[in-house]
């Protein structure tokens, strides 16, 4: 399926602003911020530069790292999961999606996904709409783990997700939960915790979760659950989001400041500037050396930033990439 033709207004009118010299200072397209790079060992070298690859008005979310070099996004406002290739070609790989607003891939292709149904203030929902958010997978086959907790409360607008290699996923919404193959939700942590972003160590023994501007460690046991909750990192911004992981067991995760860079230890390495607020993160590309950053914000038909009128929600975001001395894990997607 060709792409959108805002998606090709938004990217050509970027260039064309590039090429012509019609952007503001040091280089910046409406609504970019300086985002020099300085080198952290064996992660980035210094002054890499990062690639506007894609751009729209709708969202670039939970996105993940593909086998042939490519990403897969969920877009909720249009309810489909949307696969980028690294030549830049996009079509739509899922459709009817539920709503899905983030995705993780296991090592079998099954594709988990946290569906928001009608919890999305962008979308013209009807107020009679009751359809509720749930977990579950979209490819190769569509299954719902749950929609509800033990207790019969439903989940909420649930945030993000990773397959935990089992058949089941843990996710967010408020705290960090656990749902298996069979269905079964398990709590992580629901105390003292806002979560937003989740991931696995690779070696899936490790689960980490943010909680504002710190970052929580679990030891997951083999039956999936949890134990020895522990502050892992100390973002040096607030936002915590999106994570992802390299082969050294680094970890990535992005915040109002970029993207930050912990080691296997906790230890904080340094941060990526990017140009707009980051949201979510992933290595793909050639011998996945490339990571993919989806980024709040983009350019208008007008040549200027793209905004919404007063209470309208602005989904606009655009991806961008940069070359790693790192290496993603390849152990699986992301």
């Amino acid at each position: 399926m060709k792409a959108k033709a805002t998606l090709a207004l938004v990217v050509g009118l970027a260039a064309a602003m590039l090429a012509s010299g019609r952007v503001v200072a040091q280089g910046l397209l409406p609504g970019e911020q300086p985002a020099v790079v300085t080198a952290i060992p064996g992660v980035i070298a210094a002054g890499a530069k990062w690639e506007l690859v894609w751009a729209d008005f709708e969202t670039a979310d939970g996105i993940v790292g593909t086998p042939d070099g490519g990403v897969l996004f969920a877009q909720e406002q249009t309810d489909t999961i949307r696969k980028l290739t690294f030549a830049g070609e996009e079509f739509i790989f899922v459709s009817d999606t539920h709503g899905t607003g983030a995705i993780s891939l296991d090592n079998e292709g099954r594709l988990f996904a946290v569906q928001r149904a009608c919890t999305d203030s962008a979308r013209p929902f009807s107020a009679a709409c009751q359809d509720l958010p749930a977990v579950g997978t979209l490819y190769p086959q569509r299954r719902t783990l749950a929609n509800s907790f033990p207790d019969g409360r439903p989940l909420g607008r649930v945030n993000d997700v990773i397959a935990d290699g089992r058949g089941g996923a843990f996710f967010t919404v408020g705290g960090a939960y656990h749902v298996s193959a069979e269905g079964v939700v398990t709590t992580v942590a629901d105390q003292d915790i806002r979560s937003n972003g989740i991931m696995l160590s690779g070696d899936g023994r490790t689960l980490y979760v943010t909680n504002r501007d710190v970052v929580l460690a679990f030891d997951v046991r083999a039956d999936g659950m949890t134990t020895n909750r522990r502050d892992f990192g100390k973002l040096s911004s607030d936002g915590g989001d999106g994570m992802a992981i390299d082969a050294e067991g680094r970890l990535y995760v992005t915040s109002n400041a970029g993207v930050e860079v912990f080691a296997s230890d906790g230890t904080h390495l340094g941060v990526m500037p990017t140009p707009r607020r980051a949201i979510t993160l992933a290595f793909s590309g050639p011998d996945k050396r490339t990571l993919y950053v989806p980024q709040m914000g983009a350019v208008g038909p007008d040549g200027k930033a793209w905004t919404t009128r007063e209470g309208i929600r602005n989904t606009a975001m655009t991806i961008y990439r940069i070359p790693m001395l790192a290496q993603g894990f390849k152990g699986r997607a992301k």
